[in-house]
């Protein structure tokens, strides 16, 4: 016969754990869930600090030579040799062309020749004018005699006066058919080659332009109403400095030369030029640059990174950060800014911290942390990691 076997019931102390089970995952799962914190916001800071600040004016300029030389022949002939490669550095004397001077000696020969001969008819003139002088004291020639020996000794004397002058032109022409560089400085392209024909004082087109590159100017402007701030600081030697279009990196050096004595009424500007040493040759003639002029520094400027500025309907403001990591904004005024600073004129104290990335996502009471930057040391957050 089958066996049947009788389930065993659960003892009371068994079924008072399981009741005790059931109460507490029921008040688990009907107990309200913790709420989250907001997540803390990485974020770049700098310390306000008091430091010099120049006061800088900027502008762009053109550069120019200091002196340009275009040079012409003086004679008209035949080029027979030239002494210098284009683009080379010339100084002032040195032989560029040669034009052919033999019809410039011979007309040089001749000269002499006419001189030494008038010469020589005006000392005998001379001598026969004494001779007259002395007749017509014992009165063995007439008046009239010896006045004309008087104008005849000094026609000769002028002919000789003029064949002087003419020996002096004969001389200038055959110096002149050597020409040479007028001033120091780099050479352009030229427009003639040996066995080319050369007229004289053609203005028109020069054979040769020398431009002086050691030292060089910058020209550039800047309106009328900065004028009175240049004119404030006197005769005192004003700092200008210069980079190529294009490097922000390489600032060369200079010092203000000229100030134009008149405001342009077209543009309502002032011309200002400045003088760089430019002894590697890095400013080049008729390129565009940057000029920043700079009259005086500024002591004890409360500045910032220019990043750490933002912008509002309101103004400008900042986001300060307080020791415990939250953030506030701040109203701010200021007064300029510096390549990459902000002078702050209003609304922040040296030693405080502003935020300089990471303000899009900050809102005041925002808790932050603060992370390694550019311009920033790694600091610690109070209160937290």
């Amino acid at each position: 016969m089958p066996r049947f076997h009788l389930a065993r019931q659960p003892s009371p102390r068994a079924l008072i754990c399981i009741v005790l089970l059931a109460v507490a995952l029921t008040a688990v799962a009907c107990a309200p869930k913790a709420q989250r914190k907001p997540p803390r916001v990485p974020i770049v800071v700098a310390q306000v600090e008091r430091r010099s600040i120049p006061f800088e004016m900027e502008a762009t300029g053109q550069v120019e030579p200091i002196r340009s030389a275009d040079v012409t022949a003086q004679v008209t002939g035949l080029v027979t040799r030239i002494q210098f490669r284009e683009g080379d550095e010339v100084s002032a004397g040195d032989v560029l062309f040669q034009i052919d001077p033999r019809p410039f000696k011979a007309a040089f020969e001749r000269a002499n020749a006419v001189l030494a001969r008038d010469r020589a008819l005006a000392e005998t003139a001379q001598l026969e004018l004494a001779r007259a002088d002395t007749l017509s004291v014992r009165g063995l020639i007439s008046p009239e005699e010896r006045d004309q020996k008087r104008s005849t000794a000094g026609a000769a004397w002028a002919a000789v006066r003029a064949d002087s002058a003419a020996l002096d032109a004969a001389r200038l022409d055959l110096d002149n058919a050597t020409i040479r560089a007028p001033i120091s400085g780099r050479t352009g392209s030229t427009s003639v080659h040996a066995g080319d024909a050369v007229k004289a004082n053609e203005i028109a087109t020069p054979i040769v332009t020398i431009n002086q590159i050691r030292p060089i100017n910058a020209r550039f402007t800047l309106p009328q109403t900065d004028l009175a701030a240049i004119r404030r600081q006197g005769g005192k030697e004003l700092r200008v400095d210069a980079a190529p279009a294009g490097s922000d990196s390489t600032w060369l050096q200079g010092r203000l030369v000229f100030i134009d004595n008149r405001v342009d009424p077209t543009t309502g500007t002032v011309l200002l030029k400045a003088e760089f040493p430019n002894h590697d040759s890095a400013l080049w003639p008729g390129t565009f640059v940057r000029v920043r002029l700079r009259l005086y520094d500024q002591v004890d400027a409360v500045v910032v990174p220019a990043a750490a500025v933002s912008n509002s309907q309101s103004g400008p403001y900042c986001f300060v950060v307080k020791p415990d990591t939250t953030v506030e904004s701040r109203p701010v005024t200021v007064q300029r800014t510096w390549r990459d600073l902000a002078i702050i004129a209003g609304g922040l104290k040296p030693g405080e911290t502003v935020v300089t990335d990471g303000q899009v996502r900050l809102s005041t009471g925002a808790k932050a942390v603060i992370r390694p930057g550019a311009g920033s040391a790694p600091q610690p957050a109070a209160g937290g990691p």
